[in-house]
């Protein structure tokens, strides 16, 4: 069930794109600003709207770790934003000067795309704030734009309605007509599937266009085999043009927005529609899940943003606990791995662990040597804080692994008793009082055997 829980109708002109961290909720306009909200209360922060921008905003996105913004514009420009403060780091101009459409962030924060309606695409490095490779498509503009997983490769969509896969030095590795009135959107889940046949560990990418359909595909990175991408199937629940997919973060759900003013959330597995929300009434321009909370922003050219909350299958903190106690620790998945990750407040790290594969036995195996040099964190503060709470993973496997003696159990209920010598004692007096009422009532007959009055103590033996 999807509940509407919260309306934002702080912009005044069409809403184009939201995005989700952690923590926070971009939006972005045709009114040229950029608007910031906390996740606790949905209270726009201190220092929204972000103004800087002297056309139209159409893309916005966060970093991975969220420190970061980034918000694209008709003026030809990709801001770069401080989600701590709101200034500016840097105003990063499309070389051609032409309207910037889409922008995005690599997993590791190392590149960010900008595609522009020209059809060129430049790859940002984020460190230095400085451009790194670029290059162009053939036909039409650069609308949509996905990073796979490991962020060694992304995927275009252009108004053409050609799917094009680059590597990171803007090496041009597939190309393929997707959709033939134009893609709008396009989005790859994290969480890889296997084929069933070969082994091989595919992700889902989702495409959406002006046909009315959104498309899966089934998408091989490999380097020693280059790009595969293959045609899954076509979900056709819009009756009107699609402009936005996105994968919920456990990839079992898919949502989209469309000209016919509806929201529908597909289960990705069987493409059954899960729910579809029509309380947005102009065309449906973005929408987006949060990381590891079941929240769903949806925004419109009706100048608003809707946010639901709904029952998901997610990863969240509030299943963590119970599956710490269905679930050995070392038998976890990757997906139970990242759940306790949110848990703890290191949603920052799913990605990085989803990425290295890490599931509960190789989550147990961590030390400081193999987050230094193989997972390459860098900060100690965290380190330190992961090794301390796998730490008291291990104490929480310990703790239930060990037997309890019986005598600390409960004779009747089995349970824990606080205070087993004094509950030992009552239950003995109990014993001892049934022990005498049975052999008060007892009516003795010649052919009986005599009662075992061995099996009490000697002091207590009945006269």
């Amino acid at each position: 069930m999807a509940t509407l829980i919260h309306t934002l109708a702080d912009h005044s002109d069409d809403v184009n794109c939201c995005a989700f961290s952690p923590s926070l909720l971009a939006t972005c306009s045709l009114d040229k600003t950029v608007r910031i909200y906390s996740l606790s209360d949905f209270t726009e922060l201190s220092y929204s709207p972000l103004k800087g921008h002297t056309y139209a905003v159409h893309c916005c996105c966060f970093s991975p770790l969220g420190h970061l913004l980034a918000s694209c514009s008709t003026d030809g420009t990709t801001m770069v934003w401080d989600t701590h403060d709101g200034q500016v780091l840097a105003v990063l101009g499309q070389p051609s000067g032409s309207p910037v459409r889409v922008c995005r962030f690599s997993p590791e924060s190392t590149y960010l795309v900008s595609g522009a309606a020209d059809g060129s695409v430049v790859l940002w490095n984020v460190q230095s704030l400085k451009l790194y490779r670029s290059g162009s498509v053939k036909d039409g503009s650069l609308v949509a734009c996905a990073f796979s997983p490991n962020g060694n490769c992304f995927v275009t969509g252009s108004s053409w309605g050609d799917i094009t896969i680059w590597d990171d030095t803007m090496r041009c590795l597939y190309n393929e007509k997707a959709h033939d009135l134009g893609v709008t959107c396009c989005d790859i889940s994290s969480q890889p599937i296997s084929d069933g046949e070969h082994g091989s560990r595919y992700f889902q990418m989702a495409s959406c266009g002006q046909d009315n359909k959104v498309k899966i595909w089934l998408i091989l990175f490999a380097d020693s085999l280059g790009v595969e991408l293959r045609y899954k199937c076509t979900l056709s629940g819009h009756s009107a043009p699609v402009l936005a997919c996105a994968f919920s973060y456990d990839g079992q759900m898919l949502v989209s927005g469309s000209v016919d003013k509806c929201v529908i959330i597909y289960e990705t597995n069987t493409g059954n529609i899960l729910h579809t929300l029509s309380q947005h009434t102009r065309y449906v321009t973005t929408c987006v899940f949060a990381p590891c909370t079941a929240l769903l922003a949806t925004g419109s050219m009706d100048k608003t943003v809707n946010i639901w909350q709904f029952d998901s299958k997610q990863p969240c903190a509030g299943n963590t606990v119970e599956k710490e106690s269905e679930v050995a620790v070392q038998n976890w998945s990757e997906d139970d791995v990242s759940a306790w990750l949110c848990a703890q407040g290191l949603t920052d790290l799913v990605g990085l662990f989803k990425r290295n594969n890490i599931d509960g036995k190789e989550l147990l195996h961590l030390t400081k040597e193999s987050l230094t040099n193989e997972l390459k964190i860098e900060s100690l503060g965290l380190r330190s804080k992961i090794l301390q709470k796998i730490e008291e993973l291990r104490m929480k496997m310990v703790s239930v692994s060990v037997a309890i003696p019986d005598e600390f159990l409960c004779p009747i209920t089995r349970e824990l008793m606080k205070e087993p010598v004094i509950a030992a004692g009552l239950y003995l007096q109990q014993s001892l009082d049934e022990a005498l009422s049975k052999i008060q009532n007892f009516e003795y007959k010649e052919q009986d055997p005599l009662p075992l009055l061995l099996l009490l103590p000697n002091s207590q033996q009945i006269q």
